[in-house]
């Protein structure tokens, strides 16, 4: 088989076959007389593999580490257990982050004291860092609520509602 017929076969593209072969991820197939690289259904084998690991998260210098265990028979069903396991614990902690992050957006944008047409400077829109990377979760002073507000988001909070968005405050409440 040339690339395009393994790429088809695969359902990839030639540059991934390409990239792939590049990358060492599967080996560089043998050149007919007329220079084409001749490929075999190992090689189609593989790029799947490469492509279902991707698919379920995996990276490819990942997939590279378990490639050589798998040729040489050393990669069975409880090394794939421990792969996949760890790969899961990976998005379990990815999710707690963006779980995280969307609470520190949520908190920043309830805080918002500003009407929307009024310019805020850059050092009044920037809290500092909680850890998440997204520096939002301490909202700087200029942003504060007002106690009532925050009385009544603790209190929509106990009965179990969302609290609702208040119309824009006048201009005084902007900071200067």
């Amino acid at each position: 088989m040339n690339v395009s017929q393994v790429a088809k076969a695969a359902g990839v593209s030639t540059d991934t076959v390409r990239y792939y072969e590049k990358q060492g991820l599967i080996s560089a197939p043998p050149r007919q007389p007329n220079g084409y690289r001749s490929y075999g259904e190992p090689h189609v084998g593989l790029v799947r593999f490469v492509r279902g690991a991707q698919a379920l998260g995996f990276s490819l210098a990942e997939i590279k580490v378990i490639l050589p265990q798998m040729a040489q028979g050393a990669f069975g069903r409880g090394e794939i257990e421990q792969q996949l396991e760890a790969k899961m614990a990976q998005i379990d902690a990815h999710m707690a982050q963006l779980r995280t992050l969307k609470k520190e957006l949520q908190a920043t944008l309830d805080a918002l004291r500003c009407a929307p047409s009024k310019p805020v400077s850059t050092a009044q829109a920037t809290a500092p860092d909680s850890g998440s990377g997204a520096g939002a979760a301490v909202v700087r002073r200029a942003f504060a609520k007002s106690s009532e507000q925050r009385d009544a988001l603790r209190k929509s909070a106990q009965i179990g509602h969302q609290p609702t968005r208040r119309t824009p405050p006048s201009r005084d409440d902007c900071p200067r």
